[in-house]
């Protein structure tokens, strides 16, 4: 029923997000673009982390055809398209093949196999779809973000990160002083965070296939969650970031003309009351809060129960995620205060789902979710009391964050030690007896 329910939603959203996109961006949506993978160029990297998450079900005799069928019909498209002259570009040579093997099975899942076995691998397939289909969503919300949303609000969280001494400022004249080296490590950490999740996903479901079912709690459900609910406070909150709202943008000149001024990251910005501020209708207003930094924080915490190279990869990634973050100016400090305690917040809630709403569980979420909340309306309406008094708002923000992190920590800890019930399979009615008559 649950997985049935995740699945009538995931569509849902996906019809939604596909009307949206027609209507206010004049675009295809995600339905549309994933259709069009089936045969057209495709992004190889998340069809085949969905093909990867998919095969946790199967068989290892069964993973290698699998993955040698993929393979296989990749070469066929690509043969074709270089025979047709097929002009190809961001690296799209693959990927249609690892689709055509997620949707195949799929039917076999329908046409061939029965009970238990159909359900394990039809849920492989749907995790694996489900992986391909968020990439388009997140797309797709961006796109919506930049087209309704005309002002930005990023001249109040430049207020209110002065209370935190404008960390983005200072990443940013850092990572320009290690050249070339530091920026390309951390622009590839950076890029590269679902492969990172991919890689602790499968370790977690490593053993799904022999157990017959999977774990009761991993990290492709807190990073879809995650990436279905920050995109709807983008909507509430819009912010391009600092090398957008004060320096030349991503790409180097097309930001000038409607930032405040070129001052990230060499010059702080000015102290003076925040007003909205109008933006293209072509950058995307993801800062509010950082779901890079969100991301980063559920593959540590998903990192602390496997082997210590895991472990020690998770806290690298996170501390190279939180680096590249703020210097290469997509975002600002409290971005990521925020993005901490949002991740926190999804990750807790679904545990506490799995314990059928523990009691400690539900307390933490909505301490999260109201420290979230305040946040959000402190950098809404109190930018200038928190810039003009940063010894007292640097710390309560940072003391804020840490009651979420010690909570977070102080109620799974509890959980690890008293196991999670049971649910007790359902009782088969006895039979009735037959009436004789007499």
């Amino acid at each position: 029923m649950l997985w049935t329910a995740a699945g009538v939603v995931a569509l849902g959203l996906v019809i939604a997000l596909e009307i949206a996109a027609r209507r206010y961006a004049g675009a295809p949506g995600p339905l549309t673009t994933q259709v069009r993978e089936v045969i057209l160029p495709a992004k190889p990297g998340p069809l085949y982390g969905g093909l990867a998450l998919m095969m946790v079900v199967l068989t290892w005799r069964q993973r290698f055809v699998a993955a040698g069928a993929a393979i296989g019909i990749d070469i066929v498209f690509a043969l074709v398209r270089w025979a047709a002259g097929v002009e190809v570009t961001d690296g799209r040579y693959f990927g249609n093949g690892a689709l055509w093997v997620l949707l195949a099975c799929a039917v076999i899942a329908v046409t061939r196999r029965t009970g238990r076995e159909r359900a394990l691998l039809l849920k492989g397939v749907g995790l694996g779809l489900l992986l391909v289909t968020g990439r388009k969503i997140g797309d797709t919300w961006l796109l919506i973000t930049a087209k309704t949303r005309p002002s930005v609000l990023d001249q109040y969280l430049a207020t209110a990160d002065h209370a935190l001494g404008n960390p983005s400022w200072v990443a940013g004249r850092i990572l320009d002083a290690t050249g070339p080296v530091g920026t390309h490590l951390l622009d590839v950490v950076y890029a590269q965070l679902a492969v990172a999740a991919i890689a602790v996903a499968l370790y977690q479901l490593r053993t799904t296939g022999a157990a017959g079912r999977f774990p009761r709690h991993h990290l492709v459900r807190t990073f879809l969650l995650i990436g279905v609910l920050g995109p709807a406070v983008y909507m509430v909150f819009p912010v391009v970031g600092p090398v957008f709202a004060y320096g030349p943008g991503a790409s180097g000149t097309g930001g000038v003309q409607w930032a405040v001024a070129d001052l990230w990251p060499h010059t702080l910005p000015p102290l003076h009351t925040p007003l909205p501020m109008g933006y293209d209708d072509i950058t995307p207003r993801n800062c509010m809060p950082s779901l890079h930094t969100a991301w980063s924080v559920a593959i540590f915490v998903h990192s602390r129960r496997g082997p210590r190279l895991l472990r020690h990869a998770g806290t690298f990634w996170l501390v190279a995620t939180l680096s590249a973050t703020l210097g290469f100016g997509y975002h600002y400090g409290v971005d990521l205060v925020a993005g901490v305690v949002f991740a926190l917040t999804v990750e807790a809630a679904l545990r506490c789902w799995d314990r059928g709403g523990d009691r400690r569980g539900v307390r933490m979420v909505a301490h999260g979710a109201a420290v979230f909340t305040a946040l959000l309306l402190s950098y809404r309406f109190l930018p200038g009391e928190m810039a003009r008094h940063p010894w007292l708002s640097g710390p309560l923000l940072l003391l804020a964050m840490g009651s979420v992190i010690y909570t977070y920590v102080r109620t799974t800890r509890r959980w690890d030690r008293e196991p999670a019930p049971e649910v007790p399979p359902a009782r088969r009615p006895e039979p009735r007896p037959e009436l004789v008559r007499d």
